[in-house]
């Protein structure tokens, strides 16, 4: 029994009946964690849908690309500073809108798709990525397009999408009979590609406007809660593509030309904040709000240097949407847990892969302020 003490770490005179008591209970306990992680996994419901499968969706739809995101896979780091005009304050708590506030940021602009070496395209969705870490301590990510709304309500339609847009072999376009499933099966879908199709496809980068798409919170000073959705608004004219585009043969010639135009100065973009109304969707991003929202004009994003995805950089960034600081708060849209545990599965898979080298390959260039 002395023996038995030890191992067990059951102290000296314990019955066999107590032990074998303390044994179950420490069995039980033991047992509950390994079906915590079996639940997580996915491993005791297989028609669960849980973020490493939508990762697998990603890697079956684009092929295997070890150490690059499974999604947004081509990009190019950039860096700058966000300059609170003292207009935000009176919305939310955030430091980051304190007036006179000017935080750092670290940022990534890419295309959406899992082909990190895929030529650029005018009509791919491009997005903007931004870290900003404020004074305090206090950080904010956040992960936007230059759409208008998103394609899916949920995350399961959008793990149906991810299938039904799978290109064929044989025309290097998704079947129009899937597609045509696909939104046969969500209407709200059809809806916002019709948006999306609709909407003025710019330049570059540089002129691009980049929408939170998801609603969030904004919780002020007096603890009023206010739904919130925001974009970044260029200042440079924007310019709407030729139906020809820039028939450049460069396959990088998106992020060469966003290269070119900082190093001949900064790019700026204005954070306008939509204020929604209590009848507002904010579990739906398909659904745009009505135009006539207030809008609020909070601060200055200003971009000042590009860097090519190396250690240290934005490549070693997960943009977490759900990293966020106090004053600002998630919604009830569902694609927000969904995105953060996608996010999380893919910057874990990648974390410990081999790193090839960017396609985006231009040197660090720094523009005069």
């Amino acid at each position: 029994m002395t023996l038995m003490n030890d191992l067990t770490g059951a102290p000296p005179g314990m019955t066999g009946r107590s032990l074998l008591l303390r044994l179950s209970m420490i069995g039980a306990v033991v047992a509950g964690t390994a079906g915590g992680f079996a639940y997580a996994g996915g491993w005791l419901s297989p028609g669960l849908l849980t973020p490493a499968r939508i990762v697998d969706r990603f890697e079956a739809v684009n092929g295997p690309h070890p150490g690059f995101r499974r999604n947004h896979a081509k990009g190019l780091c950039v860096a700058g500073r966000f300059a609170a005009n003292g207009a935000g304050a009176r919305l939310s708590t955030a430091t980051v809108f304190a007036p006179g506030q000017v935080t750092p940021v670290l940022g990534r602009v890419a295309l959406a798709g899992g082909q990190p070496y895929a030529a650029d395209a005018e009509t791919t969705v491009r997005s903007l990525a931004l870290q900003f870490r404020s004074p305090d301590g206090a950080e904010w990510r956040t992960g936007m397009n230059n759409i208008p709304v998103f394609p899916v309500r949920t995350p399961e339609a959008f793990y149906e999408q991810l299938r039904a847009a799978k290109p064929d072999p044989a025309t290097g376009k998704p079947d129009p009979a899937r597609m045509a499933a696909f939104f046969a099966a969500h209407p709200k879908s059809a809806r916002a590609a019709s948006l999306i199709k609709a909407r003025t496809v710019t330049t570059g980068f540089a002129d691009s406007t980049f929408w939170s798409l998801n609603a969030f919170r904004f919780v002020a000073a007096d603890g009023t809660v206010r739904p919130v959705r925001w974009a970044f608004i260029p200042e440079r004219t924007a310019a709407p593509e030729t139906a020809g585009g820039t028939g450049s043969p460069d396959p990088n010639g998106l992020f060469d030309a966003f290269e070119a135009q900082l190093r001949q100065g900064p790019q700026r973009w204005h954070l306008v904040v939509t204020l929604g109304r209590a009848e507002d969707p904010t579990a739906d991003a398909t659904q745009p709000w009505p135009a006539d929202r207030e809008g609020v004009d909070v601060g200055t994003l200003t971009l000042t240097e590009t860097m090519p995805e190396a250690p240290h950089t934005c490549r070693d960034v997960n943009f977490d949407p759900l990293v966020l600081p106090e004053g600002i708060a998630p919604s009830d849209d569902p694609l927000l847990s969904a995105r953060s545990a996608a996010y999380a599965q893919s910057f874990t898979r990648r974390a410990g892969e081999a790193k090839a080298p960017s396609a985006v390959t231009a040197p660090i260039h720094g523009a005069a302020l």
